[in-house]
């Protein structure tokens, strides 16, 4: 059993954006990632990525406090009950072109946009400090009812966090504001290509090249 405890970006980025995810394409899905997860898609992509030097990003790890372990046989172990020490912050970080990274992944069933009580409080301020530290700061969306995955900057979402009158970023307003990942073979989720169009967009200096 698993116990929850109680619980502006880049100097660069002088402008409002404005995306090309509107004239772009989806790709269709790849038979291989058919079954995968969200998850398990972006951690191929980041293995792809990584073996190749193109950027290093990990999953993060939650610290878990193991409170009761069960011996059925001698040489396995089954925890049976434990609690997360404290609350996640993103599921991912790394290194990318010299900027630190961090950027959360959510799927949903929602056609009409991504509600924002799918980022919880402490998720909202640990991303805002990162995007005013100057990192790259970001939410892979899949909305599954139309097999379209986006990359969304998070100063995009924190002018609707801002607006107490906004529950949720409109779809439409991803599709045209947002920047699709493509899907292919290798990186099964392509979003590092989603995550380039925007730097090139806000004419962000890239420290590693």
């Amino acid at each position: 059993m698993i116990q929850y405890p109680a619980g502006q970006g880049p100097q660069s980025h002088q402008k409002h954006v404005k995306t090309k995810a509107s004239a772009m394409k989806q790709s269709k899905t790849i038979y291989g990632s058919r079954g995968m997860t969200l998850e398990e898609r972006l951690n191929q992509s980041n293995e792809y990525y990584l073996s190749r030097n193109i950027a290093v990003i990990h999953k993060k790890p939650t610290p878990i406090q193991v409170v009761k372990v069960d011996y059925p046989k001698r040489a396995a172990a089954r925890i049976t009950e434990a609690y997360y020490r404290h609350a996640s912050t993103t599921d991912y970080n790394g290194i990318y072109q010299g900027y630190y990274v961090d950027f959360e992944a959510k799927e949903t069933k929602n056609k009409s946009g991504f509600p924002l009580s799918n980022l919880p409080q402490h998720q909202q301020e640990h991303m805002a400090a990162c995007l005013e530290a100057g990192g790259l700061v970001f939410v892979i969306i899949s909305f599954t009812a139309y097999n379209e995955i986006y990359l969304l900057p998070y100063q995009m979402i924190k002018a609707f966090q801002e607006d107490s009158n906004k529950q949720s970023v409109p779809y439409k307003y991803i599709k045209e504001h947002g920047y699709v990942c493509p899907s292919a073979y290798q990186p099964t989720i392509n979003y590092l290509s989603a995550l380039d169009e925007f730097i090139k967009d806000n004419h962000i200096e890239l420290k590693g090249v």
